[in-house]
């Protein structure tokens, strides 16, 4: 329990930061999953807007600081990699 009105607070501000950041993070997730079936799927057309949607998802999680941006990074990288396969 926190022992002044400021610590309370930021507690409730955490709670309620981490519950937003859970989504964008399960969003992005998503996103990566249907890109993966699309080029499992050998559907190319797909699979590139798929990408497309995902890097600018990966890229708006970076900006937020819920990926660091090596990290963000390392994801496009490897994305990109399995996109150009297919091709």
């Amino acid at each position: 329990m926190p022992n002044s009105n400021d610590a309370a607070k930021r507690h409730r501000q955490n709670l309620k930061r981490r519950i937003h950041n859970r989504s964008i993070k399960s969003h992005v997730r998503t996103s990566i999953r249907a890109f993966e079936s699309a080029v499992d799927s050998k559907e190319k057309a797909t699979a590139e807007t798929q990408y497309a949607e995902v890097v600018k998802l990966i890229d708006t999680a970076a900006g937020k600081g819920l990926y660091h941006r090596n990290n963000a990074a390392r994801k496009k990288s490897r994305l990109f990699k399995k996109l150009t396969a297919l091709a």
